[in-house]
């Protein structure tokens, strides 16, 4: 067998190659280690400030910035609704380990009541579980430094300063202006979630919700690193919040304050409209309510109290109550009568008391029994004779009846700035056989004729209808809102809305005015005995709708009962609407009291309040020219005081 034999082995070779690759991979460790040992140093010395930072375990966050929320003020300046610092305790639920363990742990330091718990658990099932919910508002000062002596226990916990809506007026105004309160479900559902990031609150009613895209502002941001308890500790970036606009409503103080002290102990509303341009002066419903009960959330007994009570105090009845006309309803009837040549003015018929139909044996019973003897279109609106309005229904017929009220905006909402305004009814025909499934009677307009049966009206379309008679016809939208101002702009200023204008004849216009004049002027007038000590014209229409009737004579006719025998919520509703001064009207107004025969007096005092003041305020301007350019130039200084220049300018 051969002999095989292997190559040589280089020994020394094989030495020189592994020294050589030592030696390389000697050099690129110590180059690397140079590196490391350079890096280190560069990160110990010159980025020691930003890498203490992060050791802390920071990360990224993007922190929503709550805008400011707009206040909002009556037309000289008064603060109707303000923003109040407060220290709030909020969670974030994704740290909270055990919610149960949290708040028991979280009670020994902060005063959890089961309200607070209550109300945080229902907010747990309505938002995400990122998003910084709040468990309990108006920390004290000691409870915010016993949960910062504490904040290490509490992943997910902080506590936050904001601002919190508060209405420094109370009671007043709270039907207008309306409330906040806690952002619930169903609104998610509704707004725009990420301009409420960070906000807890959204308008509920009034012009609080009317106008919550206005007040609510625009949500900022800003970009944070944040150490592992969530407290922001380097901002990175930011967008500014925007504020939410402020808004300056055409409601006077003075007027409204004087509206709700009339009313006070009653249930009513009032409502004054200056009819050259609209502007609601005064919008009173009583009893009120405290809207700052609403804003953290209103404990459950104080709501079944307001909600259970038998007056109704969260009942807005200026747009939601529905009244019958009664005889205010008689101006207008009267016009139409004249306008359709249906009658004229010198037109007269006698008045027994009563007023039967052709061919019929029932007798329609004007409130004075004895009636008012002859009688034509004057002394019908004077005295409220029912028996011509009777007669004059007869004539006119339903559908000129309907047709004329519905140009004044009765029926129809009158588009005021808020929400859920009612509209009344205007009877008719068609209506009651669809709703009541029967068909309409002769008696049915007579009924009308005279403001009872089926017709229906708020306070606020009450007020609109009688400042369409101030202006001789020309119409204008109600409004609340005068102007708008984004801090740091210029204001922008509402102007009026008009709509189409009643045309009749000046004749037809004159007659009824004059007439409604003398319901104060004459001592046959219905409102003659709220006349004394008056130094400056009215006109108006007096009103009483029954609530209760009784069967009380031969005839069984409907008559009204005695009053004082009856319990209070039986008693008949009394109305009025008037306007003044006569040649220039500056306010028209409605008037409602339940159960009451008051309106008249409640009508007097406001008008008082506003006629009164008016004059002193014209006699304190004069001389005041020079002053108005300072104020103009102090504008920026003094919000309120440059808007009551503007209104004026």
């Amino acid at each position: 067998m051969p002999n095989k034999y292997s190559p040589v082995k280089n020994t020394h070779l094989e030495v020189r190659l592994i020294t050589q690759r030592s030696l390389t991979a000697l050099v690129m460790m110590g180059i690397l280690a140079l590196i490391l040992i350079l890096r280190l140093g560069f990160m110990q010395l010159a980025q020691h400030t930003l890498y203490t930072t992060l050791s802390k375990k920071n990360w990224l966050d993007l922190i929503p910035l709550e805008p400011t929320r707009g206040l909002i003020y009556d037309r000289n300046g008064l603060l109707l609704a303000e923003n109040t610092a407060v220290f709030s305790l909020d969670i974030v639920p994704y740290k909270v380990a055990s919610f149960p363990k949290m708040l028991a742990d979280l009670a020994k330091i902060v005063a959890l009541s089961d309200t607070d718990i209550a109300q945080f658990q229902h907010l747990l099932k309505q938002h995400r579980r990122f998003d910084e919910l709040t468990l309990k508002l108006h920390l004290t000062e000691a409870e915010v430094a016993r949960f910062y002596e504490n904040q290490y226990r509490f992943p997910g916990a902080i506590v936050k300063a904001r601002l919190m809506r508060h209405y420094p007026q109370g009671e007043s105004f709270s039907h207008v202006l309306g409330y906040v309160g806690r952002i619930n479900l169903d609104e998610l559902k509704e707004i725009d979630t990420s301009n409420y990031s960070g906000s807890n609150y959204i308008g509920k009613a009034g012009i609080e919700k009317f106008y919550e895209d206005e007040l609510h502002g625009a949500v900022g941001y800003q970009q944070a690193e944040t150490d592992a308890s969530g407290e922001p500790v380097r901002v990175l970036n930011q967008i500014h919040p925007i504020p939410g606009k402020n808004l300056y409503l055409t409601l006077d103080s003075h007027l409204q304050k004087a509206a709700e002290e009339a009313l006070a102990g009653h249930r009513g509303a009032v409502i004054a409209i200056d009819p050259s341009t609209g502007q609601v002066l005064a919008m009173a419903s009583v009893p009120n309510f405290d809207p700052n009960l609403f804003v953290e959330g209103i404990r459950n007994q104080d709501y079944q109290a307001l909600q259970q009570s038998p007056d109704h105090p969260l009942y807005d009845r200026t747009v939601h109550g529905l009244y019958p006309f009664a005889s205010t309803i008689k101006p207008f009837i009267a016009l139409a009568g004249l306008n359709t040549g249906v009658v004229t003015a010198e037109d007269t018929i006698f008045d027994p008391g009563w007023f039967r139909l052709k061919n019929s044996t029932h007798y329609f019973h004007d409130w004075q029994h004895q009636g008012h003897g002859t009688v034509d279109l004057h002394k019908a609106i004077v005295s409220s004779c029912d028996t011509y309005f009777f007669h004059l229904a007869s004539l006119l017929g339903i559908e000129r009846i309907d047709a004329i009220l519905q140009q004044f905006g009765f029926g129809k909402a009158t588009d005021i700035d808020l929400d859920d305004e009612l509209i009344g009814n205007i009877a008719s025909p068609l209506w009651k056989k669809k709703v009541k499934g029967i068909a309409w009677y002769p008696g049915d307009t007579l009924n009308s004729g005279i403001g009872q049966g089926f017709m229906q009206t708020t306070p606020l379309q009450l007020a609109a209808g009688v400042a369409t008679i101030a202006n001789r016809g020309i119409r204008f939208t109600p409004y609340l809102v005068l102007a708008q101002q984004t801090p740091g702009k210029l204001w922008v200023k509402r102007k009026p809305t008009a709509l189409p204008p009643v045309h009749l004849n000046s004749e037809s216009w004159e007659a009824v005015i004059t007439a409604m004049q003398d319901v104060f002027d004459s001592p046959e007038g219905t409102a003659h005995r709220f006349s004394q000590g008056l130094t400056y014209k009215i006109a108006a229409k007096t009103g009483t709708a029954q609530v209760y009737s009784q069967k009380v004579n031969r005839r069984e006719s409907t008559l009204r009962a005695n009053q004082d025998n009856m319990p209070e919520y039986l008693r008949d509703n009394s109305l009025i609407i008037a306007f003044a001064p006569v040649d220039k009207p500056k306010i028209a107004i409605a008037v409602v009291v339940e159960n009451s025969h008051l309106a008249g007096t409640v009508a007097r005092k406001v008008l008082d309040a506003y006629m009164i003041s008016r004059t002193n305020n014209t006699t304190s301007s004069r001389g005041l020219s020079g002053r108005k350019q300072s104020l103009s130039r102090n504008c920026c200084q003094n919000s309120f005081r440059c808007l009551h220049d503007f209104q004026n300018k």
